[in-house]
């Protein structure tokens, strides 16, 4: 089973650039930009990702994107991930990242963007991997904020796909976003929004008939409502579920308790991704291996969770199908 996940090509559609960011390439843009990093080496940053929830986990991440400065810290960053990419066999990768922890600290806009776009243009002509490029906004901030984030953004169409929704969820639903994305839609960009992570089931819903989403990220919370999860499974509503984050932020306590297997079992659309991997303990290899050994996931589960990541991503029918033909020919 082990090599048969290493043999499949995969899409990841779950995956924050910033939350690629390794501890060795951490320490070597700290030092090249002098930014002072609260840790004294690489096993002290590895020992602080101890997390007990989102909020503890997101204080280190935003301390470790502090070394991000220039357009090549964010080439960098995101080309040792397409090196990831090579190594877990993902063929095409949909990349979330965070403006807002960046120009906050007066990084352009236009620094983060050209940076990971020309990583990824490379990355299509060294390795022929495919991707896309989708901006959050931070729910712990103000709508407001987001707006101006939006603005920012409209000027980049060519280069991002799609707009989501992501950092504190507790306290901040997907409602508080409302008329931004209405904006957001109304100038073309896909939805996306994390959602029933932490929070209740109910932000789910919000995110479906207040935001009008194209997929959910995360979702896991929908198994604690019957009405939801026919509705999800009716509409075949994508769930890019993330099962070594929701090990390592305590959504569950134990891999044996995760709801994955479920989710698919009921016939719901979700799929494998490794959200923060640098900190979560593995990129996608890892994370269907986890499942595997601690799950009872058959040959045909791992096949159809890795077709549901092509099937749910934002790309043409005819690359959906000729990448689905490379799974059914790495089966053979």
């Amino acid at each position: 089973m082990i090599d048969l996940i290493k043999k499949l090509p995969k899409a990841e559609l779950h995956l924050h650039i910033e939350g690629s960011l390794e501890p060795e390439l951490m320490f070597r843009l700290a030092k090249k930009n002098q930014v002072d990093i609260p840790y004294k080496d690489i096993e002290d940053v590895r020992s602080a990702y101890n997390f007990t929830n989102l909020q503890t986990f997101l204080d280190i991440y935003y301390a470790g994107a502090n070394v991000l400065l220039t357009k090549d810290d964010f080439y960098d960053l995101t080309w040792e991930y397409v090196l990831k990419c090579v190594e877990n066999n993902i063929i095409h990768t949909e990349i979330f990242f965070d403006p807002q922890t960046h120009t906050a600290r007066g990084v352009p806009f236009d620094a983060v963007i050209t940076g990971i776009k020309e990583a990824l243009q490379d990355a299509k002509a060294k390795y022929g991997i495919t991707s896309c490029i989708i901006m959050c906004f931070l729910r712990h901030l103000s709508q407001e904020d987001a707006f101006e984030t939006l603005d920012a953004a409209l000027k980049y169409q060519d280069d991002i796909i799609g707009v989501g929704l992501d950092s504190s969820e507790l306290g901040n639903p997907p409602s508080k976003f409302k008329d931004v994305f209405k904006k957001a839609k109304e100038a073309g960009f896909k939805l996306v929004a994390h959602a029933g992570e932490e929070a209740d089931f109910s932000y789910i819903y919000e995110a479906l008939d207040i935001l009008s989403i194209h997929r959910i990220d995360h979702g896991v919370q929908s198994i604690k409502s019957a009405e939801l999860m026919q509705r999800l499974k009716d509409e075949q509503m994508p769930l890019t579920v993330c099962p070594n984050s929701n090990i390592e932020l305590k959504v569950f306590e134990t891999y044996q308790e995760h709801n994955i297997k479920e989710l698919l079992d009921y016939g719901l659309n979700v799929s494998v991704n490794s959200d923060d991997p640098a900190y979560f303990k593995g990129y996608m290899n890892q994370n269907f291996i986890n499942l595997h050994e601690n799950l009872d996931l058959s040959e045909d589960d791992i096949v159809t969770l890795v077709k549901n990541s092509f099937k749910s991503a934002f790309i043409s029918d005819e690359l959906k199908e000729a990448y689905l033909a490379k799974v059914d020919l790495a089966l053979q």
